[in-house]
């Protein structure tokens, strides 16, 4: 094998992980023959990803699902605790509920935002109700100040899924920071990632903290708030009488290798973000005066969007008589890479629908807002590491436009 080659494919330009990924990687492999084994990666990963947040506390995991899992454990969600929920999301939201015993409460969403719809939350709100979990979708965080607001008069926890809006602010602060709880995804195509899979917990809560640490750390008794471990005397916990745990969790605990190269994208996440808002800028011009191209809506004053993706509603169908499919088709003959759908409506897809949760079996018609939107969305990739290559398919998408007409 010629590492030589494979060095310098890393590194290159347009190498993904081209900072000093390889660099820590290689001396947490080096550890146990060298100095470098008095690092301790989680923990400094940890902490510098609460600073860059404004957090107190972080909890490094294994995947944003396991994080939201740890996070809905943390506020105390049992057998038969309402969560509400979005609706246009992604399913995994519902199912760190449901393996709690947990019952998923979807809400509809914003015409304009896409995101949970504030206004329609405490209408369903019960006794039973225990949390609320936004979802700040596609880059564009949630509107979190009603939300906020509606939680303290019924004394509910907030967590944000952040997975898709790493560097977006809402009222000058980073999303997710401003819930009780935030968590973050580090997943292959998300902002910045731990390699492949990972994710972050933020609170300010030491309460919250701890909890989610011990739940993602198997139950640990020696775990807190700010540390996954505590030193303690061999002696101790070499002793057959010691008792490690007093916490019923599992382990999600992530690994030194992949907090490593966290490490490193999270030096340069700056930039890493900067870069897919350029690119969404391209296609922002490239729609420019197309009545049947609808990107979200939100007051820039107010909110500053990440573009996860640069996503927009379709309405060709309705203007010029074209199908979303034929639509998609047509860009990738005309050699655009193609785009993403909106993943389905949790409830629909075939592990929940016709399924009982509480008093409601869930179907088509629950959330009619979301489910119409689902439909016309197309979320145009950000994630070009070469600019050129998104320069094209801005304009392939450009010119498309023209020929079908922009009005």
């Amino acid at each position: 094998m010629d590492y030589n080659k494979i060095i310098k494919s890393i590194k290159s330009k347009s190498g993904k992980f081209n900072g000093n990924e390889l660099d820590n990687v290689l001396k947490y492999l080096d550890s146990q023959n060298s100095d470098h084994k008095s690092i301790d990666w989680l923990l400094e990963f940890e902490e510098s990803f609460a600073q860059i947040v404004g957090s107190k506390y972080a909890i490094a995991v294994n995947s944003g699902t396991s994080g939201l899992h740890a996070a809905l454990f943390a506020a105390g969600i049992s057998d038969g605790d309402e969560v509400i929920q979005p609706s246009l999301t992604v399913i995994m939201d519902a199912y760190a509920t449901i393996h709690l015993g947990g019952i998923p409460v979807f809400v509809d969403s914003k015409k304009s935002s896409w995101n949970i719809d504030p206004s329609l939350i405490e209408l369903k709100i019960t006794k039973k109700t225990k949390a609320i979990l936004t979802v700040s979708w596609f880059g564009l965080p949630v509107d979190m100040d009603p939300i906020m607001k509606i939680a303290k008069k019924h004394n509910l926890i907030v967590i944000d899924d952040s997975a898709e809006t790493f560097y977006g602010y809402y009222k000058g602060k980073f999303s997710g920071s401003n819930a009780d709880i935030g968590v973050y995804s580090f997943e292959n195509k998300k902002h910045l990632t731990s390699g492949s899979e990972g994710g972050m917990i933020v609170t300010n809560n030491e309460k919250l903290a701890t909890l989610a640490r011990k739940f993602a750390g198997i139950g640990y008794k020696h775990m807190t708030a700010s540390a996954g471990r505590t030193h303690l005397a061999k002696s101790t916990f070499q002793d057959p009488n010691y008792f490690r745990f007093d916490t019923i969790g599992l382990n999600y605990r992530m690994n030194s290798i992949s907090a490593a190269v966290g490490i490193a994208q999270l030096e340069r996440s700056k930039s890493l973000v900067k870069r897919r808002k350029d690119n969404a800028k391209f296609f922002i011009d490239a729609i420019k005066d197309c009545s049947w191209l609808i990107p979200q809506k939100y007051d820039k004053k107010l909110y500053e969007h990440s573009y996860y993706t640069f996503a927009v509603l379709y309405k060709g169908d309705l203007v010029k008589g074209i199908s979303w499919k034929e639509f998609y088709n047509q860009y990738k003959a005309d050699g655009g890479d193609g785009f993403y759908g909106n993943v389905a409506i949790p409830y629909l897809e075939p592990a929940l629908i016709n399924k009982k949760f509480g008093k409601k079996i869930l179907g088509k018609g629950l959330c009619p807002i979301s489910e119409e939107l689902q439909q016309s969305v197309m979320a145009f990739k950000t994630n070009y590491r070469d600019v050129n290559e998104c320069v094209k398919q801005a304009k392939i998408l450009k010119t498309l436009i023209d020929k079908i007409g922009r009005k």
